[in-house]
């Protein structure tokens, strides 16, 4: 539970971030410390160099603890391959270990192909590329699937799934569209199994964000990627995490579970800015909507 006697929104509050030695997983980790919660950062980078792009799980956390130092936030960083259900396993039993309790989990760990970019049939494209399947959307099960124990102990929590709009529209090919697609059916069916658990779980469209693998790609390859960048100025790493820590201090969050939501629209609906001031512009009309409301809507059939 948050600290009464804090002001900060998320004082008292731990929090499991994936993927986040860079990219949207970092964006988000640094948010929900710097607004008071601990926040266990995951990645597979521990020294610079061992990645074409800079970040470790490591220099997460400290810039946590750097952005929590008023607030009682903090990182801490565990090594760990998504890919690897014993690792796993081993991080959310150190969670528990040293917290008794987890609040917040945002799934944000994707393998991305080598050849994501490169505008060939999938039939002409290598099957090792599933383990965007692998690490994107079974790591996104796996996690839930422990933190859901936790979460249900306790009463209460929140599931985040980083998707976005390929979920309905061709982006980057088969396996990528697939994924994402599955991740938003996954939030959805799990808000189901949680909701008698007071456990919320939410997926998250994301339009183009400013990661530094996003930012290499447009400096090296603009031409190569497809119409989803188009006529979008892009939003920081930090956003996601402003909306989503929102949702983890919203008392009817619960009304929410089982729907995915575009974080543009729904940052609005919370005053949500990004660092900059800005209000981020939503790609729907352009891009496609959402299949799945929460299941507390009126147009929620049941199971």
């Amino acid at each position: 539970m948050a600290d009464p006697g804090s002001t900060e929104p998320l004082a008292g509050k731990v929090a499991v971030v994936t993927g986040a030695s860079r990219g949207i997983g970092k964006g988000v980790a640094m948010v929900l410390a710097e607004q008071g919660a601990t926040v266990y950062i995951t990645g597979r980078t521990v020294n610079e160099g061992d990645y074409y792009l800079p970040g470790t799980v490591g220099a997460t956390a400290a810039e946590c603890d750097r952005r929590g130092e008023a607030s009682g936030g903090r990182g801490i960083a565990v090594t760990c391959d998504h890919n690897d259900d014993e690792a796993v396993a081993a991080l959310f039993e150190q969670v528990d270990r040293e917290q008794g309790r987890l609040d917040i989990l945002v799934n944000s760990a994707t393998q991305l192909s080598d050849d994501l970019l490169e505008p060939r049939p999938f039939f002409e494209k290598p099957l090792s590329n599933l383990e965007m399947w692998q690490v994107g959307m079974r790591s996104y099960y796996v996690c839930s699937w422990h933190a859901a124990k936790l979460m249900a102990r306790q009463k209460s929590g929140l599931i985040a799934m980083i998707s976005g709009y390929t979920g309905v529209t061709y982006t980057y090919g088969v396996l990528f569209s697939a994924t994402k697609c599955t991740v938003d059916r996954i939030a959805r069916d799990m808000a189901i199994e949680l909701e008698p658990y007071n456990v919320a779980t939410v997926s998250l469209w994301q339009g183009l964000t400013l990661t530094e693998k996003a930012q290499d790609n447009l400096a090296k390859m603009a031409d190569k990627m497809t119409g989803s960048v188009a006529g979008q100025t892009g939003s920081s790493v930090e956003h996601p995490g402003r909306l989503i820590a929102a949702m983890a201090c919203d008392p009817a969050i619960m009304d929410r579970s089982g729907g995915t939501y575009i974080t543009a629209e729904i940052a609005d609906e919370y005053g949500v800015v990004d660092i900059d001031g800005r209000r981020i512009e939503s790609m729907r009309a352009k891009r496609g909507s959402p299949l799945w409301g929460p299941i507390r809507s009126n147009d929620y059939h049941g199971k």
